[in-house]
């Protein structure tokens, strides 16, 4: 559930950042596997007619983008490709340590 809602806040802050974007224009589409491991896309078209796209995972390893032409490549031009960092950190295996 965490997951979806920072998918559902991503699209919220991509068309945050262009008020001039049509809501009819954006789709989207995801799977939950019985692992809990969410697979989806979203698209949408900007004012200009160009149509981007985000491909993403969402798993124990956290939300991922496997491939987009809207997130920019890295200055030395690696490309998302859901080998990212994750969202995943040893503070939580600190928590069970204290109960």
């Amino acid at each position: 559930m965490k997951t979806y809602v920072l998918v559902l806040l991503g699209v919220v802050a991509l068309v945050a950042a262009r008020p001039d974007v049509d809501l009819d224009e954006i789709h989207q589409e995801q799977n939950i596997d019985d692992d809990n491991t969410i697979t989806g896309s979203y698209r949408w078209t900007s004012p200009e007619g160009v149509e981007y796209f985000v491909k993403y995972i969402a798993d124990e390893d956290g939300y991922r983008v496997l491939e987009s032409n809207a997130v920019p490549a890295t200055a030395d031009g690696v490309r998302a490709d859901g080998a990212q960092g994750s969202f995943v950190s040893s503070e939580d295996d600190d928590d069970d340590d204290r109960k």
